[in-house]
């Protein structure tokens, strides 16, 4: 039974030298003296300030894009034991001994190295010689733009390394597919693909480019599966169920927990919780969390509150009143209501608290036990500090002239009554009978005798205004934009029926509670929406550029300079690698439609595996390129040179398979000792071109043929055909079929 210990175990493996090779100098290349310079460099002052937040656990937005590229760079501060404790605030300022530098670079640096020996993988998926293969890795390694980005607490060589990983896994399940389908190496490539994907768009929407394109591909074979008549109706819906799982659940789940992974590190309350509502920063520890702490959930008659703009913009802001009236007349000679001044204001202030008034009774306190306002109530909202009520009526706004006043009314004993009723619309209800809530509910003012709704027009007033945002009644407004939506944020239930008393209530600090807390599916949609809509002034930047300067490569951006020795770091490309990649775009193109236009006549220059070899090459890397760099052109962001990278690489892999694919099938002549151009071969009863496969081209009667020295064609028994040759090269013979 312990036969089998008389034999020795023996384990063998294949290494791939080339592979080996690659991988080590892209190691050496990407890491060495990664730590030089000791300064910040270029948007390592931006990524630098994210990155102290995770180690604070504060909060923040980027509107550039996912938190997982932010977050793997805060992995690695984790890991060099950064505390967060760096003022980034000026490009070239020099890191002190707290911050690990090499730790910060060193992701960046990591994936950088390994799209080495990916391009090489990827050259070798697509059936291409090693030689090639290694040609395309050297070219990635030695191109000075991907060093340079790669050795900096940037994330464009995370970005390639993930897009590169997606398209090599996806490049070895299609290979797998062929041979041995639903086996662990096929599920394991199918599954990694869409991981790769999920982490490339986690990183940049720019990887959303490359995810398109791999989806339109899958889509492609996908196609081709379902006319495969050799797989059973079972077997292909299983296909398409994998397919679907892998690449658009799995990317989906994956981008989730990106957000959750976020939302859970970052908890406490930090510089960006203004530009959310009030219900996510009630979400977060300290800030309004600590303020809110306490307050009642339900909004009742009497309650004392605060209302905030749910739109946010242009900043976020509080209905706001105070003793100032409209002029009497404006600046272009319009008269108004001479009424108490009502606005929205970007600060905390006692002037923002408002009670919410039964119109059937006087009482301004909560009854015990309290009667809470619910959805399609009439209320009246009575200014605290000046008692005065929300009012509006036929008088245009002072900036909106096609809009109403909003003012808190003073009784002139003229003949304008107050009309100060206003119904309470809750948006986000579940039912007609909801609770006004306090945080969690949108509403909308309605007033009862116009149908004005309450609004946020966005406009700065004068000075006689104080430069605080007009409010207006908008008439005959249809849906819920965000301007119009008002939810409470500070609330408590009053107590003092004097003024003097209320006044001071008002002054002191809420303390109350929200019991109910945010899902995480409500934190990620409105922080989702957040970053896909907030949008920082784009301003002209020295070093920005436009899509058409990338390619020629005129253009560059100085990324440090040192004010002693006055070393300087650039970021430019190498100039024979942008020039050949762009020589082997525009080779291939012109190939492809030449092949393509004389295969629509039936003349096939190369074998058909070479023109299916040649398709789903360039559908990879010129399809990667166009939708890596086309885009750009219809963005009005500000654009810097490194945004064209991603494409690049795409060229890069390029250059190797032009250049075999004109050695195989345009400079050679493999198998044949001579030959001469092709035979025009005639009938009694036909003329027809007949095609031979052939290595070298000439242009003959329309077709590209060469012929070998001896060959043998078939004839139809029945016609009689005469054979031209050119002369002196090769020998031709005819015999019937």
């Amino acid at each position: 039974m312990l036969g089998f210990l008389k034999q020795p175990v023996v384990v063998t493996a294949e290494i791939n030298m080339n592979l080996v090779a690659l991988t080590v100098m892209g190691l050496v290349n990407r890491l060495w003296a990664l730590s030089y310079p000791r300064a910040v460099v270029f948007d390592e002052v931006y990524y630098g300030q994210f990155v102290s937040l995770y180690m604070k656990r504060i909060f923040f937005v980027d509107d550039s894009g996912p938190p997982f590229g932010h977050m793997l760079l805060a992995f690695g501060g984790y890991l060099g034991g950064f505390d967060g404790n760096f003022l980034w605030n000026r490009i070239g300022a020099e890191y002190s001994m707290n911050v690990p530098v090499w730790s910060l670079r060193l992701l960046p640096a990591l994936t950088g190295a390994l799209c080495v020996p990916l391009a090489y993988q990827i050259l070798v998926e697509l059936h291409f010689s090693h030689c090639a293969a290694f040609g395309a890795a050297l070219l990635i390694l030695f191109e000075n733009s991907l060093i340079t980005q790669s050795r900096l607490m940037l994330l464009e060589s995370v970005l390639i390394f993930f897009i590169l990983l997606a398209i090599l896994s996806y490049l070895k399940f299609y290979n797998l597919q062929k041979c041995s389908p639903f086996t662990a190496g096929w599920w394991f490539w199918l599954l990694l693909t869409g991981v790769a994907c999920s982490c490339a768009v986690g990183v940049k929407y720019m990887g959303l480019f490359t995810y398109m394109l791999l989806l339109a591909i899958a889509g492609v074979h996908s196609w081709h599966l379902i006319g495969d008549q050799t797989l059973s109706n079972v077997s292909v819906l299983c296909h398409l169920l994998a397919r679907g799982l892998a690449l658009v659940v799995v990317p989906v789940a994956m981008y989730l927990s990106f957000f959750y992974v976020h939302l859970t590190v970052l908890y406490r309350s930090g510089p960006h919780d203004q530009i959310m509502t009030s219900a996510f920063q009630a979400s977060l520890e300290g800030g309004l969390a600590r303020i809110t702490q306490g307050q009642p959930l339900e909004v009742a008659y009497g309650s004392q509150i605060t209302l905030r703009n749910v739109l946010g913009k242009p900043v976020p802001c509080w209905l706001h009143s105070h003793k100032n009236t409209y002029p009497i007349r404006y600046e272009n000679g319009r008269g108004s209501s001479h009424q108490q001044q009502v606005t929205c204001y970007p600060f905390k202030d006692v002037n923002n608290w408002w009670i919410v008034k039964d119109p059937g009774m006087q009482q301004l306190v909560v009854s015990n036990p309290p009667r809470p306002v619910r959805h399609g109530h009439i209320v009246q909202l009575v200014h605290g500090i000046t008692t005065r009520y929300l009012n509006t009526h036929d008088v245009a706004a002072p900036l909106s002239p096609h809009s109403q006043e909003i003012s808190c009314y003073i009784d002139y004993n003229i003949s304008m009554p107050a009309q100060n009723l206003w119904r309470v619309e809750i948006v986000n209800r579940e039912s007609d009978t909801d609770v006004w809530k306090t945080i969690l509910s949108e509403v909308r003012f309605v007033h009862v005798n116009t149908s004005a709704v309450l609004k946020l027009s966005g406009a700065s007033l004068p000075e006689w205004g104080y430069r605080q945002l007009e409010i207006i009644g908008e008439k005959l407004s249809k849906g819920h934009h965000q301007s119009m939506l008002w939810n409470v944020e500070e609330h408590r239930y009053g107590k003092s029926q004097e003024q003097k008393e209320r006044e001071v209530e008002l002054h002191s600090p809420t303390q109350a509670d929200i019991s109910k807390n945010l899902s995480f599916m409500a934190r990620f949609t409105e922080l989702q929406w957040k970053i896909l809509t907030l949008k920082n002034e784009d301003t002209e930047h020295k070093y920005s550029s436009s899509p058409l300067d990338w390619i020629t490569m005129d253009t560059n951006i100085a990324y440090w300079f040192h004010p002693i020795s006055g070393a300087q770091i650039h970021l430019i490309g190498n100039i024979l690698t942008w020039a050949s990649a762009n020589v082997a775009t525009l080779v291939y193109v012109c190939l492809f439609l030449w092949y393509l236009l004389r295969r629509r006549r039936k003349i096939c220059d190369i074998p058909e595996d070479a023109w299916r070899l040649w398709v789903s090459a360039g559908g990879l890397c010129v399809g990667g390129w166009a939708v890596n760099y086309l885009p750009f052109f219809m963005m009005e962001k500000t654009l810097f040179l490194y945004h064209y990278l991603p494409a690049l690489t795409f060229q890069i892999l390029l250059i190797p398979v032009v250049l075999q694919h004109l050695t195989d099938h345009l400079c050679r002549y493999p198998g044949y000792s001579t030959g001469c151009p092709a035979v025009l071969i005639s009938g009694d009863k036909s003329s027809e071109m007949m095609g031979f496969l052939v290595p070298a081209p000439a242009l003959i009667l329309g077709t590209l043929h060469y012929v070998p020295s001896v060959i043998t064609l078939p004839c139809l028994a029945e016609e009689n055909y005469s054979v031209n040759a050119c002369t002196g090269l090769g020998k031709v013979n005819c015999s019937p079929v």
